[in-house]
């Protein structure tokens, strides 16, 4: 039965003479989590990723690998359910139909990646969704200090200043707003899960900058001398502002630049070939911010251990819902903790299998006796974003899942422990983790590893450990380490830490961030060679004395019976 919505939506078609319509997860900023959702609106899908097509008889939903199987269950009703990285669009709609988008929450390069020349694509600015939605007003801007950022916004500018010199460009477009944070050591809470204020900016050669927000979240901080520099433009003047920009050569952000406004810019500056460089300028973390970083995973590890203590000892059954309340508990013990860096996973059995689950009330499951539970997590602190997972196990369980636990484990190991020095691109690290399972014809759908921010957005470009991402490895950049496995309708495994590249002596190696054991009960020590058994050995001894004086007696206890 179609939902009101898509018909209300399908109403909208003759109107436009439209033979159907795309709709985007990202909102107007690009954000990772778009608000309001207009993909959720319309499809029920609250994953992070993904595009649906309504069309006059039928309508798709394409998702990657991570969510096929959340995808058929929240909207297989409505929706044919297409793997995107299998199948584009274009190679699923007939052509020369006639789609309406709104230029606001596509670029250049996604409609290129969708529909390539085979559509009438039509613009339509107006919402088809949601209409006169208003949004809440949030927390108000604020800036971080010096020492959590470990370099000031001046120092920052310069280096893209320079950037543009070099390329000949009068000016740089920042239409991401996790850029415009980074190079004004800006934060906000337009976002549920990290601390990035919704604004963009524009900065000239010269140095004169012209941030566009909303007013009243930032006007208290008019006496700053950061901002005493800057220009605050209200939002809704930004297309206005674009028309009378007085520039010859502009960069743009292609990743995080709508099709509206680069139409605006191109009739009458040249845009760039290149593109913003502040995505590999923060991919690089200072001294201070890997320092504070360390700290923030100390306490993180804390509180997931506690967790692990608690739930590992608990003598009754609880709910999924029940125990992420009380992880989030643990953090919450910490006064430098603010708020979860993402919607966590808490997974028992068949959930597990689902790579980016979410319990909710419809779904909650008792986590029973000889379950595996999958637990992937993560934390805002004051000075650093966290991210976690691990996958315990209650009661005696099977060979196989301790096998192929343990073949997940050796590939995580295996990706800690690469060569670096010897490695031409971080995409071989990916084939370095998922080499024991192959070995038993088994593999995982989702990539090995994601950059992550500093107090920033928990995914971040443009580092990644995947097939994909042919990219060198630099000191100081942070991602996670987080090979899986998952098995429709029976259980999910990750093994997932948090790791930077640290440089001593012109030589390079992952050092790991994340200080939490893994479960001892679901490794079958025969399949460990003595090499990777060292490495546990020497990751516990590490884990000890990082978090021992946070611990109760107790559970000291427990977690040294996990060396």
């Amino acid at each position: 039965m179609i939902s009101n919505k898509i018909r209300k939506l399908r109403h909208e078609f003759i109107k436009f003479d439209i033979d159907g319509y795309a709709v985007p997860k990202n909102d107007e900023y690009f954000n990772e989590y778009s608000s309001p959702d207009r993909l959720n609106f319309i499809s029920n899908f609250d994953g992070s990723a993904g595009l649906a097509i309504i069309l006059k008889d039928k309508n798709y939903l394409f998702v990657d690998g991570r969510y096929t199987t959340q995808a058929k269950s929240q909207s297989g009703k409505n929706f044919n359910i297409v793997k995107i990285h299998k199948k584009l669009p274009w190679k699923v709609l007939k052509h020369k139909i006639k789609i309406g988008y709104n230029p606001y929450y596509f670029t250049r390069l996604s409609l290129r990646r969708y529909f390539k020349n085979y559509f009438v694509l039509v613009p339509i600015y107006s919402d088809l969704l949601i209409k006169n939605v208003q949004k809440k007003i949030n927390q108000k801007f604020y800036f971080i200090e010096n020492n959590i950022s470990g370099e000031n916004s001046k120092s920052k500018i310069s280096k893209v200043l320079k950037f543009l010199h070099r390329d000949k460009s009068d000016c740089l477009f920042v239409t991401a707003p996790e850029n415009v944070a980074w190079l004004l050591n800006l934060r906000g809470r337009d976002n549920p899960y990290s601390p990035i204020p919704n604004c963009r900016m524009i900065l000239k050669k010269s140095g004169k900058m012209f941030l566009f927000a909303n007013k009243s979240k930032i006007q208290h901080l008019f006496s700053n001398y950061n901002l005493k520099k800057i220009k605050v433009i209200k939002e809704s003047n930004i297309n206005i502002f674009l028309k009378e920009l007085g520039s010859k050569k502009i960069v743009l952000d292609r990743l995080s630049c709508s099709l509206a406004y680069e139409n605006i810019i191109k009739k009458k500056i040249n845009i760039s070939n290149e593109n913003d460089p502040i995505y590999n300028l923060k991919s690089i973390k200072n001294d201070i911010e890997i320092k504070n970083l360390i700290k923030s995973h100390i306490l993180d590890g804390v509180a997931v251990i506690k967790f692990l203590f608690w739930i590992k000892n608990l003598k009754r059954n609880i709910s999924e819902l029940e125990a992420e309340k009380k992880l989030n508990f643990f953090r919450k013990r910490s006064k430098k903790y603010l708020f979860p860096s993402f919607n966590t996973i808490a997974a028992s059995g068949p959930n597990g299998a689902i790579i980016h689950y979410r319990a909710n009330q419809n779904s909650n499951r008792m986590i029973k006796k000889n379950d595996i539970f999958l637990c992937d997590s993560g934390g805002q602190y004051k000075y650093g974003t966290t991210d976690i997972t691990r996958t315990i196990g209650f009661g005696k369980q099977s060979n196989r899942i301790k096998d192929i636990f343990t073949y997940v484990l050796k590939g995580h190991i295996a990706v800690a422990n690469a060569n670096l020095n010897k490695l031409t691109s971080a995409h071989l690290l990916d084939a370095l983790a998922r080499k024991f399972l192959k070995k038993k014809g088994l593999d995982y759908p989702h990539g090995t590893g994601h950059g992550v921010g500093y107090f920033l957005n928990v995914h971040e470009g443009p580092i990644a450990i995947s097939k994909g991402y042919k990219i060198m490895l630099q000191p100081g950049q942070v991602m996670s380490n987080e090979p899986g496995f998952y098995q429709k309708d029976k259980f999910g495994i990750r093994l997932e830490n948090m790791i930077y590249v640290k440089k001593i002596k012109n030589k390079i190696y992952f050092k790991n961030l994340t200080v939490v054991p893994f479960d001892k009960e679901l490794i079958n020590f025969e399949l460990l060679t003595k090499k990777e058994k060292n490495y546990l050995i020497n990751y516990n001894l590490e884990i000890y004395s990082n978090v021992e004086n946070y611990l109760t007696y107790e559970e000291k206890f427990w977690l040294l019976s996990q060396f």
